[in-house]
């Protein structure tokens, strides 16, 4: 069957990815954000990261790794389609979620990071980083500010 013929419910498939441990279909929401049943543990963050699109799971590979690397203790969970991760002492630090363009990586305590992280929105705490496809990632800035969240107050709701 031609693209133009087959049927809308079959479209909607083929921008669909398959998670790495089932069969089931994972659905890609607004600028490829896999969208994943909130849940606790590195089972969901995985499911997350096995569905990120293109060049992104690479980027969210390398996260996970870095931020377990240098948070000990780390929760994780999944949360409105991202990954979060925190500690049970402090709370959420960081999380991360894919963009059309980039993923964003939130840092829940950003403001009093430093260097403070260049994103900034509504929150007067939250500070973020995009990463884009071709961007180099400093690994070394990224330790740094993880280690600092580390010792600071997160964002405290690990029910949410």
């Amino acid at each position: 069957m031609s693209p133009s013929t087959t049927k809308p419910a079959q479209r909607r498939n083929i921008s669909r990815v398959r998670r790495n441990t089932t069969s089931e279909p994972v659905k890609l929401l607004t600028g490829g954000n896999p969208q994943i049943a909130k849940g606790d543990g590195d089972a969901p963050v995985q499911a997350y990261i096995a569905a990120m699109p293109g060049w992104k799971r690479a980027v969210g590979e390398h996260l996970d790794a870095l931020i377990t690397r240098h948070l000990p203790h780390v929760r994780k969970a999944v949360r409105w389609n991202s990954p979060f991760y925190g500690r049970e002492d402090n709370g959420w630090l960081v999380s991360f979620h894919v963009l059309s363009r980039h993923v964003q990586v939130n840092f829940f305590c950003g403001a009093s990071l430093d260097p403070v992280p260049p994103g900034k929105g509504k929150d007067p705490n939250a500070r973020w980083l995009n990463i884009g496809e071709h961007d180099t990632l400093d690994d070394d800035q990224l330790t740094a500010w993880l280690q600092q969240a580390a010792k600071l107050k997160g964002w405290a709701s690990f029910s949410a």
